[in-house]
C-alpha cells in the first residue's frame, strides 16, 4: 500500500513540476522577475506554513532558526532569493523551453561542486556524464550551430547556467542541515520575503496585474516552491526504493516541452530536444551502478 501512494506522489510531483515552465512564461508577459518572486515567495511562505501548522510543527520554527541565524539567512538569500531572481530573469531572456532545459543540468553541476567542497571523488563515469550534459548545453544555447558558437541571448545561457551552481550550492549548504527539511525550507522563504520586498520597492515597477496574472503567479508559488516539494519528500518517505521514485523525474522535462508547444504555443526547436536526450543520458550515466557482474547491473 505504501508503494502505491508513494509513486501516487512521485507522480503527481512530477506532473506538477512539469507545468511550471508555463507557468513562469505566462507569469512573466506580467510581472518582472522581481516582481514575480515576491510574490510567489509570499504564497510558498504561507502555504508551507499551513503544512508545519496543520503536522504540529510550528513550535519549531523559531527554535531552528535560533539555534542556527547565520545559516538560515545564508539558505534564504541563495534560495529563493538569488536563485529564483536569476532563474526567472533567465526565463525571461530565453525560450522557456531552453531556459528549463539548461537548468536541467543542475545534478551534474552538484557532482562537480560536491568534490570542490565536500572532497566526494569524481568517478570516470561522472567526467562522462560532465561531456554528455554540457555538450547538450552546449547544443540547445547555439542550437546546433556547434562551429560558429554563436547564442541568441548569450546572458540567458549565462543566467541559465549561474542558476544551476546555486541550485547546487543551496543543496550542498543543505547536507549540514539536519531540521525538519519542510521547517527549513520555509525559514528560506521567510528569510528572503524582507529582501524581496526591498528590491520590489527599489525596482519600482508598475503593478498592473490582470487577474490572469495574479492566478499564474499563485500557481508558481504553489507548485513550484510549496505544495510539491512536500508532495515529493512524502513519497521518498513512502518508498522502499528511492531509485524507482527518482527515475520518475526523468519524464518531467519531456512533459514540460510537450505543454509549452500545446499551451502557449512556443516552437520547440529540434536541437533542444536532442541537447535535452544529452543531458537525460548523462544523468544516467552518472546514476548507474556498474556490477562486477555484467549481468546484474542496476539503477542507483
Amino acid at each position: 500500500m505504501n508503494e502505491r501512494r508513494a509513486l501516487a506522489f512521485g507522480i503527481a510531483a512530477v506532473l506538477l513540476w512539469s507545468t511550471v515552465a508555463t507557468a513562469f512564461k505566462l507569469t512573466l508577459a506580467e510581472f518582472t522577475p522581481i516582481q514575480m518572486l515576491s510574490v510567489a515567495s509570499a504564497v510558498s511562505a504561507t502555504v508551507l506554513m499551513i503544512i508545519c501548522l496543520a503536522q504540529g510543527k510550528g513550535h519549531l520554527i523559531a527554535s531552528t532558526f535560533s539555534a542556527n541565524p547565520w545559516y538560515y539567512l545564508l539558505l534564504g538569500l541563495i534560495n529563493p532569493l538569488a536563485y529564483y531572481i536569476i532563474l526567472f530573469k533567465a526565463y525571461d531572456l530565453l525560450p522557456a523551453s531552453q531556459a528549463q532545459t539548461i537548468n536541467y543540468s543542475w545534478a551534474i553541476t552538484l557532482t562537480l561542486m560536491a568534490a570542490v567542497f565536500l572532497g566526494q571523488k569524481i568517478r570516470r563515469q561522472d567526467w562522462i556524464a560532465c561531456a554528455l550534459s554540457y555538450f547538450g548545453v552546449i547544443v540547445i544555447a547555439t542550437k546546433g550551430a556547434l562551429l560558429n558558437m554563436q547564442f541568441d541571448s548569450p546572458f540567458g545561457v549565462g543566467l541559465a547556467l549561474l542558476s544551476t551552481l546555486l541550485w547546487a550550492g543551496y543543496w550542498i549548504l543543505n547536507t549540514k542541515n539536519k531540521a525538519d527539511p519542510i521547517i527549513g525550507v520555509l525559514l528560506g522563504f521567510l528569510v528572503a520575503l524582507p529582501f524581496a520586498a526591498m528590491l520590489c520597492w527599489w525596482e519600482g515597477s508598475a503593478w498592473k496585474i490582470t487577474h490572469k496574472g495574479w492566478l499564474a503567479v499563485t500557481y508558481v508559488g504553489l507548485f513550484e516552491m510549496g505544495v510539491t516539494f512536500v508532495l515529493w519528500l512524502t513519497a521518498l518517505k513512502l518508498t522502499t526504493n528511492t531509485a524507482k521514485i527518482s527515475n520518475l523525474i526523468f519524464a518531467s522535462p519531456f512533459i514540460s516541452l510537450f505543454l509549452l508547444a500545446t499551451i502557449i504555443g512556443e516552437e520547440i526547436h529540434w536541437t533542444t530536444l536532442i541537447g535535452l536526450i544529452l543531458i537525460i543520458m548523462g544523468l544516467v550515466v552518472q546514476q548507474w551502478r556498474f556490477s562486477k557482474r555484467p549481468l546484474k547491473t542496476q539503477n542507483s
